[in-house]
């Protein structure tokens, strides 16, 4: 074989395989375009899923810090309301130092009323001055009625039974009172 026949030869070998990798080539596009199609498929499938996951988080992250709020709150309250039943239990003691100052004249029981109601003001107890005040359900318990002397005292507190409380401004115990109506 001369040298033209071998380079004519190979030159069809080369046109041979060239249609060849033409061939395939074609026949790889439809895949590709599968493969392509899958790809969309999945990215779209992961965005939805981080979409999902992304609510899952926000949702457990808001419930978080609705729990961390409601505990502080929580705490606070049972801080600043802590010694409410002491303080129920203490003030039938104040009642009765009340009425022994306004039995005697004693300095001894007025010094030591004074400082206890003293020490327990400091830690929020606070007395009703409700004596001629509008009748309020609210902070007062009605004991009885009697008629009103004048027009103007109708709904209004005549006389006090038993004192009223606040504790951190809330009523602790409410005011029992007589009431002209």
């Amino acid at each position: 074989m001369s040298n033209k026949e071998k380079y004519k030869e190979k030159k069809q070998e080369e046109e041979i395989l060239e249609n060849q990798d033409v061939h395939e080539s074609q026949e790889a596009d439809p895949s590709q375009e599968e493969t392509e199609i899958n790809e969309t498929d999945k990215v779209q499938e992961m965005g939805e899923k981080l979409a999902e996951l992304n609510d899952k988080y926000l949702r457990l992250y808001s419930e978080y810090e609705n729990y961390r709020k409601r505990t502080n709150q929580e705490k606070a309250d049972l801080l600043l309301n802590g010694s409410r039943e002491m303080m129920k239990a203490i003030l039938p003691v104040i009642d009765d130092f009340e009425r022994a100052l306004a039995a005697t004249e004693d300095e001894g029981v007025q010094l030591i009323y004074n400082k206890m109601l003293k020490i327990l003001e400091q830690k929020g107890l606070k007395a009703m001055e409700v004596k001629g005040e509008k009748f309020d359900e609210n902070l007062h318990e009605a004991i009885t009625r009697i008629p009103a002397a004048e027009e103007s005292q109708k709904g209004t507190v005549v006389d006090v039974v038993e004192k009223g409380y606040y504790l951190n401004d809330k009523v602790l115990r409410y005011a029992k009172v007589v009431v002209a109506f």
